[in-house]
C-alpha cells in the first residue's frame, strides 16, 4: 500500500494511456529546449572569451555529445519503469533522502527558470523601446542593478507564462511540436543575413583564436577549453538527471533513445555553427562580438526586429516550461506529496525564480559560463553518478516500483536515508568546492590554487566518477556484508 507521503497523482507511475509520446516528439522537445537563446549565448559567449568559430562550435557539440550518454541511461529508468526523476531517485538515495537530490535538481531550476524570464522580459522590452524609439530601462534601481522599465518587463514576462504553469505536459509538447520547424527557420534566416552583411564567410572564419602567437590570450587555450567544455556537459546535466520526467510518457524505449539522439547532439551543433557564425559577424560588421540575440535584434531593422523579438518571446516560453519548470514542479511536489500538487510546485519555481534576481548570472560571459554551469555541474555530476550506478550496476534496471511509494519498503534502508548514497555525494562534490570558491569569490578565495583550480575544470567528470565508483563499492559491500 502507497504512502500518502511519497505519492500523488502527479508522481504515480504513467499507465499505458499516457504512454504516446512518439520518437519525433522528443526530437521536437529537443530543439525546443536549444534553439534558445542561453542555448544560443553557449557558443556566442566562447567567442567572446577569445575562441575561434570553430572552435567555440566544436567545443559545444563535444559536451553535448558527452552528456547524451547519462542522458540515454537515466530516460531508461523512466521509459521502463514510467517514474519520474524525483521517485526515481529513491531508489539510491532513500524514500527521505531522495529529497536532498529533488532539491538540489530544483534550486538549480529556479535558477534556470529566472533566466530565461529575464531574457523573455529583456526581448518584450527592446521591442517595445524600438517601436517607441527610446530606451526604456531606467535608472537602476537601489539593491536590485536593474531599472524599472526592465523590472516591469520581467514581471509581465513572469506573468505570461502562469497560463502555461496551469495546462501540464500536453500542452507543452505541443507548443513545442508546432514552434520547432519556425524556430530553425529563423535560425536560417538570421546566419544568411550574418554572412550577407560580414561580406561572405571569408571574414568571419578568417578571425583567428585570441589563443595563437600574438593573441591577446596567447597560450591560454587550454585553460579556458576544459572549463568551457565543463560547462557545456553542466548546461545540460540538469536534463540529464530529471529526463525520467518525459520518457515515462514514451511509446517504447526505442523512441525515447532514437528522438534524443536526434534531438540532441545534431541540432546542438548546427545551433552553436549558427550562433558562432552570427557572433563572429558582428565583429565584422558591428566591429565587437555581440553574444545576445536580443541585443542583436535590437540592432537590426524594420521587420526584422519584430520577428526576431517575437520568436525570441514565444521561444523563451516555450523553452522555460519545458525544461526548467516540469521539474522543479515534481521535485517540489516531491517533498510533500499530500500538499503539493505539479502545479503548485510549477508557483514555487516561478517565485523563487524572482527572488534569486538572475540578471546578476548574466552580467558577464565569464559568470554566466564558469561560474553558474561550472558551479551547478559540480552539485549535480555526482548525483548522476550515483542514479547511473544504483539503476545498471546495482539493480541491473530492475527496480521494485511500489517499494517506491512506500516508507517502510526496501528503499527506506536507515529512517528513510541511504548512507552509501550521502557518502557519495559528499565524496563527489568535495573535490570541486575549494575550485568553485576561487572562480565565484576570487576576491576572497584568490588564495586557493593548485591542484584544486585544475581539478574544478573538469567538475561534472570528477563528480561523477568519484560518486559513481564510491556507490558502487559501498554498495557491493553491504550485499556481500
Amino acid at each position: 500500500m502507497t504512502d500518502s507521503s511519497l505519492w500523488n497523482a502527479d508522481l504515480a507511475p504513467t499507465g499505458p494511456d499516457q504512454r504516446t509520446w512518439a520518437w519525433y516528439h522528443y526530437a521536437a522537445l529537443w530543439v525546443g529546449m536549444i534553439v534558445a537563446v542561453p542555448g544560443w549565448m553557449l557558443a556566442a559567449g566562447l567567442v567572446e572569451q577569445g575562441m575561434s568559430a570553430g572552435q567555440a562550435a566544436f567545443t559545444v557539440l563535444l559536451g553535448n555529445v558527452i552528456v547524451l550518454v547519462p542522458l540515454l541511461l537515466i530516460g531508461h529508468a523512466g521509459a521502463r519503469h514510467g517514474i519520474p526523476y524525483a521517485v526515481l531517485v529513491r531508489a539510491s538515495f532513500g524514500t527521505l533522502g531522495a529529497r536532498l537530490p529533488a532539491l538540489a535538481r530544483a534550486l538549480v531550476a529556479c535558477g534556470w527558470y529566472g533566466i530565461q524570464t529575464w531574457i523573455g522580459g529583456e526581448a518584450l522590452l527592446t521591442l517595445l523601446g524600438i517601436f517607441l524609439g527610446q530606451d526604456l530601462r531606467g535608472t537602476p534601481l537601489p539593491l536590485l542593478g536593474i531599472g524599472l522599465g526592465q523590472l516591469i518587463a520581467f514581471a509581465v514576462f513572469w506573468a505570461l507564462q502562469l497560463f502555461f504553469v496551469r495546462k501540464g505536459l500536453t500542452t507543452i509538447r505541443r507548443l513545442e511540436t508546432w514552434t520547432a520547424p519556425v524556430k530553425i527557420l529563423v535560425c536560417i534566416a538570421l546566419v544568411w543575413w550574418a554572412v550577407d552583411a560580414a561580406g561572405g564567410f571569408g571574414p568571419i572564419f578568417s578571425a583567428p583564436s585570441a589563443f595563437v602567437p600574438g593573441g591577446a590570450k596567447e597560450g591560454q587555450f587550454w585553460s579556458v577549453f576544459w572549463p568551457a567544455l565543463t560547462a557545456m556537459i553542466g548546461y545540460w546535466a540538469t536534463l540529464a538527471l530529471n529526463i525520467p520526467d518525459f520518457t515515462r510518457f514514451a511509446r517504447s524505449q526505442r523512441d525515447q533513445v532514437l528522438g534524443q539522439s536526434i534531438g540532441l547532439p545534431p541540432m546542438m551543433g548546427l545551433i552553436a555553427l549558427a550562433s558562432v557564425i552570427t557572433t563572429s559577424a558582428t565583429v565584422v560588421i558591428y566591429g565587437g562580438a555581440i553574444w545576445d540575440p536580443v541585443a542583436l535584434s535590437g540592432k537590426l531593422a524594420g521587420p526584422f526586429v519584430l520577428l526576431g523579438l517575437i520568436v525570441i518571446s514565444v521561444d523563451t516560453i516555450s523553452c522555460n516550461i519545458a525544461a526548467n519548470l516540469v521539474s522543479s514542479a515534481y521535485d517540489f511536489s516531491s517533498l510533500w506529496p499530500a500538499k503539493i500538487s505539479y502545479r503548485t510546485g510549477g508557483m514555487i519555481t516561478a517565485v523563487i525564480g524572482v527572488l534569486i534576481m538572475p540578471w546578476k548570472l548574466l552580467e558577464s560571459t565569464h559568470g554566466y559560463i564558469f561560474t553558474w554551469l561550472g558551479g551547478y555541474s559540480a552539485l549535480l555530476g555526482p548525483i548522476a553518478g550515483i542514479m547511473i550506478a544504483d539503476y545498471w550496476l546495482v539493480r541491473r534496471t530492475r527496480i521494485d516500483v511500489d517499494a517506491l511509494y512506500r516508507a517502510d519498503g526496501r528503499y527506506a534502508y536507515r529512517g528513510g536515508w541511504n548512507p552509501a548514497a550521502l557518502i557519495a555525494f559528499a565524496g563527489g562534490v568535495l573535490p570541486n568546492l575549494p575550485g568553485f570558491l576561487h572562480i565565484a569569490a576570487p576576491e576572497r578565495f584568490g588564495w586557493i590554487g593548485e591542484p584544486w583550480t585544475s581539478i574544478f575544470m573538469w567538475a561534472w567528470f570528477v563528480g561523477l566518477f568519484v560518486a559513481l565508483a564510491i556507490y558502487a563499492a559501498l554498495m557491493r559491500a553491504k550485499a556481500d556484508a
